[in-house]
């Protein structure tokens, strides 16, 4: 019985690696990629733009981007080294791919997600596990009285890859806690998942709300300064005093929104493997 069952085992045990390798062959990847130790100049974020993808920074961005988490630290993710979260191995990444004509955004962004998985794979060793954990979150709600918010004049088939007119495309914001959200055309879906950045916790859409949005919001003070008042004349990002600021939970609601606290299943990562990169 014992014999039988080991046997069912490794069968299992063989069928999934198989699959798992065929399922990476399959994926879409870069056609060359250069990674190095980045030695001076400033950070820059992760940015796709015409084929071509350039990153200066930590490599958890990487992880972040290509696995929908935040770019700050989140309950989400378990197990990541501290070379990978700190800021003394900081790479430079320049890579080229193709991209099939006529993709929606949703699938171009799915596309680039697979890309630098399979970039994370390859060249830094990645082994990582999905499941799904229940765990203290935030959720977004309409709040009473109906929204505030202005419908983007862009519709999706609108919006484009490159920045018009010095203006923030579409799915994308400018500023952030220090300078106040401001975005053009994006989803209720692309407000939580990158407040979230912020929050310290999950952060859920459940407005129902849909289509495209223009939003301007106020600078808001830390989370953590919220639920303790920040000592007298602390100053904020753009040198505002902390003491004027709203709180997060005040912002949503000058937008006609809600933020609540609750508990739900979110998913959630472990990085079971990862090396560092060897340089080209």
């Amino acid at each position: 019985m014992q014999t039988k069952s080991r046997l069912k085992t490794e069968i299992v045990a063989v069928l999934f690696l198989a699959f798992a390798a065929h399922a990476h062959a399959q994926a879409p990847a870069f056609d060359v990629a250069s990674i190095k130790l980045h030695k001076d100049g400033p950070i820059r974020r992760p940015e796709f733009l015409n084929g071509r993808f350039a990153f200066s920074g930590p490599a958890i961005w990487l992880v972040s981007l290509a696995y929908e988490l935040p770019a700050n630290r989140s309950p989400r993710l378990a197990g990541a080294p501290e070379w990978l979260v700190g800021i003394k191995d900081l790479y430079d990444i320049d890579a080229k791919g193709s991209f099939p004509d006529h993709l929606s955004t949703s699938a171009l962004k799915e596309r680039e997600r697979l890309m630098l998985r399979s970039l994370l794979a390859d060249r830094f060793k990645l082994q990582i596990r999905r499941e799904k954990k229940e765990m203290p979150v935030y959720i977004l709600v309409v709040d009473t009285g109906g929204p505030k918010l202005e419908k983007s004049p862009l519709r999706e088939e609108d919006c484009a890859r490159t920045e018009v007119d010095d203006q923030v495309p579409c799915h994308e914001f400018n500023g952030g806690q220090g300078r106040g959200l401001h975005a053009r055309a994006v989803t209720m879906d692309d407000l939580v998942a990158y407040v979230e950045n912020w929050t310290g916790r999950p952060f859920l859409n459940k407005t129902g709300l849909s289509g495209l949005w223009k939003i301007d919001s106020q600078p808001w003070i830390p989370m953590d300064a919220a639920m303790n008042p920040p000592p007298s004349g602390a100053k904020g990002e753009n040198g505002v005093d902390l003491a004027d600021l709203p709180t997060l939970f005040q912002v949503f609601e000058k937008l006609g929104l809600k933020m609540k606290a609750d508990k739900a299943q979110v998913d959630a990562y472990t990085i079971t493997d990862i090396e560092r990169p060897t340089e080209n």
